[in-house]
Formats: structure tokens, C-alpha cells, sequence
């Protein structure tokens, strides 16, 4: 058996060397799909050997799947230029090319947060579908927050992919922006409403979840700045939700400003 490694990327010098070093000795073949890098996003992928291709935004699920159309593999492990494999996983990914029993698996996920593996506070050990037979789904079309939809039985993988999310709190709030637009957006597509309850209340109780329910004062000064940042991330997604139902073109403004 044989395995892909699918990537969508846009200017992500700073992560993917780190990423594809991490697969290389399992990986047959690495497909990356670009929406337009002008960093040297290319240069890298192509040092690897990977398999280079432009493609317009088309939103996160799409892109995806696009990437995993490229494959000519057996086997497709999809990641972001951000993630990094763990070499314990390593290791059981290149057992599962030799003999599986099953076709998909979900695999644990620990984020880094400010060079800091933050264990606490929903940031870790969550569990997303990652690797996969070609033939056993696809993505679904969500501009953000997308799913892999399959028929097949799921089995985990217990061992990390690291999640490289911010290198610091300027990268954070200069990602701010774009994500709390698509969240909007994506709450509007799905018909919810945004309430001056909801734009009061939701951050507070995120706050709380995150970092009293879930122990995040256990990861320390990060796990505090991740809550507080995590509530105002809600307000202000919330709070532009409001607008969109103000001013529906604003989706249309931004969008459609790619990955």
C-alpha cells in the first residue's frame, strides 16, 4: 500500500519545512494545493519532491478535497502546513500502510500554542479524521470548520499530530480578524442569530469552560491568555454575525478573501 500526503497551503514558509520533515520517511507521495503563495511556500514544497499545484480559493473543504483528488496513492493523510507528525505516530502510520483493518481513522490532535504545548483548556486531545482510503469519503463543502463525511467505521489513533496554531500573540490577532469573519459567516449560513445575550453571554461562558471546566489555569499564563483571547474571539464573532445581518454584503466583502 502506498500513501499521499495532501496539504493546502498559502505563504507558509515559516511551517512547512517542519511539517513535511515530519512525514517524509512514510510518505510515497506529498500533493500540496496553493492559492497563490508569494512567500517561498513553492521553493520548500518543491525541495521535498512534492507535487506542486495552483488552485484559486475555493474554501476550506473544497481545497481539500482537491488535494485529495490529486493523490495516486492507496492511502491519504491530509494535513495542514501548520501540523506537525509526531514520531511515535510515524510509526503507526507506516504499521496501518502495511496492514489495516480499517479504512479511516481519527487521530489525536495537541496544540502549541506561543512554543508552548498546551494541554488543557479543549486544546488538546481532541480527535479529527485525517488519514484515509481515497475511495472512503470526502470532505464536506463548509467554508470553514469542515468534515471529512464517510460510511466507514472510524478507529482512533491515539498518538499526537502537534498543532503549531500561534508562534505569538501578534500572530494570533493577525489571524483574528480572518477567523472570526468566516465564523460569522458560517453561523449566518447555517441560520443563527446574534442576540445582545448571545454577544454578552457567550464569552463569558467560554471563558469560564475553557478555563475553570476544562483546567486551563493548569497550562499557567498561556492557558489564562488563551481563555481571555478565546471570549473575545466569541464576542467579536458574534458581534459581526450582527452585522452581516445588517449589511448582507458584507459577506461578499470579506468573504471571499481566500485561505
Amino acid at each position: 500500500m502506498t500513501l499521499t500526503v495532501s496539504i493546502i497551503t498559502l505563504n507558509e514558509e515559516k511551517n512547512l519545512e517542519r511539517t513535511l520533515k515530519s512525514v517524509q520517511d512514510f510518505a510515497d507521495e506529498i500533493v500540496i494545493v496553493d492559492s497563490g503563495s508569494t512567500d517561498k511556500t513553492e521553493e520548500i514544497a518543491k525541495k521535498f519532491g512534492a507535487k506542486f499545484v495552483y488552485q484559486e480559493w475555493l474554501g476550506y473543504g473544497a481545497q481539500r478535497n482537491k488535494a485529495i483528488d490529486l493523490a495516486t496513492s492507496d492511502w491519504v493523510l491530509n494535513i495542514d502546513a501548520d501540523e506537525e507528525i509526531s514520531p511515535e505516530l510515524a510509526k503507526r502510520i507506516k504499521a496501518i500502510k502495511e496492514n489495516s483493518r480499517y479504512k479511516v481513522y481519527k487521530i489525536n490532535f495537541m496544540s502549541v500554542c506561543f512554543n508552548k504545548k498546551i494541554k488543557h483548556g479543549g486544546w488538546s486531545n481532541s480527535y479529527r479524521i485525517r488519514l484515509f482510503r481515497k475511495d472512503a469519503g470526502r470532505f464536506n463543502e463548509n467554508t470553514v470548520h469542515e468534515e471529512f463525511k464517510t460510511t466507514q467505521e472510524i478507529a482512533k489513533l491515539h498518538k499526537y499530530i502537534y498543532h503549531h496554531t500561534y508562534s505569538d500573540l501578534a500572530d494570533y490577532f493577525d489571524r483574528f480578524n480572518k477567523y472570526t469573519t468566516l465564523g460569522a459567516i458560517e453561523y449566518y449560513k447555517k441560520g443563527k442569530k446574534a442576540s445582545i445575550i448571545s454577544i454578552v453571554l457567550s464569552p463569558i461562558y467560554k471563558f469560564l469552560r475553557m478555563y475553570i471546566v476544562r483546567l486551563g489555569f493548569l497550562d499557567g499564563l498561556e492557558g489564562l491568555l488563551l481563555a481571555t483571547t478565546s471570549s473575545l474571539y466569541t464576542m467579536v464573532k458574534y458581534y459581526k454575525l450582527r452585522e452581516i445581518y445588517k449589511n448582507k454584503s458584507y459577506i461578499e466583502k470579506e468573504g471571499n478573501d481566500g485561505n
